[in-house]
């Protein structure tokens, strides 16, 4: 009997869930896959980020349309996140495809002027390369965008490769999500990429617990908001030809994260687009460092030398 869209979706998350507390050892380690190759330069990559969350609170949550997504492209629930499990050493390697080890941010209080390990690598400016530079110096015409509304996020990445940006303060997303449309919109007939973020949802889970009735319901409502956007993208003819990534930090235990418990160190990373495989959930081992190194990939380019992530070759039809 085939399995709907939210069956097929909630049944792998929940069995992702439950390997969590019972993988034997080496069982994230990775199948071989062949390369296969992005064959088509991608045209607009949209990257919706929603901060803390777990593999079984969205599995546990109502979001048909974060469901919807994973359907029609490529997952993994059990994508490692890097250490330690906090927010700006983890974005930062997301975006920059390498871990604290080799771009230096260790801590959510890291600034360009208080690092404690330097960067192996720097651009002009002094900041590790994030892929805002890479796509601006390797792809002609490419518009880039950053929305986000936990203010230091933007420290480790230096603002002179990204075209329009909008912070927003006390938690608001809605009109994040406007802005990261209507860029979308207004940049149809060039490439682009454009980063989304919302930090509610960790701030629930760090007031009332992760997994906590509040919690759950903050991925809820960040869902809706992603299907206000996709309707909204498919209305303008955005939707088929966009390579759209969900994606995740770290996750939580009671209170809080920054350890190297399951729950804090393994993710969901979804991936849908042209050329994506559909309803597929990748089986090897993945990295959040490798969201970076994908996306240069989508656009025809390789990575520096300096970051490490890996192409998970397993996604492409």
């Amino acid at each position: 009997m085939a399995l709907s869209r939210r069956d097929f979706i909630k049944s792998g998350l929940a069995a992702g869930a439950a390997a969590l507390a019972v993988s034997a050892p080496g069982e994230m380690l990775a199948k071989e896959a062949k390369p296969k190759r992005f064959k088509k330069k991608a045209k607009r990559v949209l990257i919706i980020a929603f901060d803390g969350i777990r593999v079984d609170g969205l599995a546990q949550a109502h979001t048909p349309n974060i469901d919807m997504l994973a359907k029609e492209g490529s997952m993994s629930i059990k994508t490692r996140d890097v250490m330690p499990s906090i927010t700006l050493p983890n974005f930062t390697s997301m975006l920059c495809g390498a871990g604290p080890e080799v771009h230096g941010v260790d801590t959510n209080g890291w600034r360009l002027d208080n690092q404690k390990l330097p960067a192996v690598e720097t651009d002009a400016d002094g900041y590790f390369p994030s892929m805002f530079k890479q796509l601006k110096d390797g792809v002609p015409g490419i518009k880039t965008s950053y929305f986000w509304n936990w203010k230091p996020l933007i420290n480790t990445i230096n603002q002179k490769y990204i075209d329009r940006s909008l912070y927003e303060s006390d938690e608001q997303y809605l009109k994040l999500y406007d802005e990261a449309f209507n860029f979308m919109k207004e940049n149809r007939d060039v490439p682009t990429l454009t980063f989304l973020y919302t930090v509610h949802t960790d701030h629930v889970g760090h007031q009332h617990a992760w997994m906590s009735p509040e919690y759950i319901k903050s991925i809820e409502e960040g869902d809706e908001q992603v299907g206000v956007l996709i309707n909204r993208l498919k209305k303008e003819d955005l939707y088929e030809d966009a390579h759209i990534l969900f994606v995740t930090d770290h996750g939580g235990i009671k209170k809080g994260h920054g350890g190297v418990s399951k729950e804090e160190m393994i993710v969901p990373w979804i991936i849908k687009g042209p050329g994506i495989k559909q309803n597929f959930m990748i089986d090897e081992a993945n990295n959040t460092v490798n969201t970076a190194t994908t996306i240069l990939h989508l656009f025809g380019l390789e990575q520096p030398r300096c970051w490490v992530g890996e192409v998970p070759y397993s996604i492409f039809k």
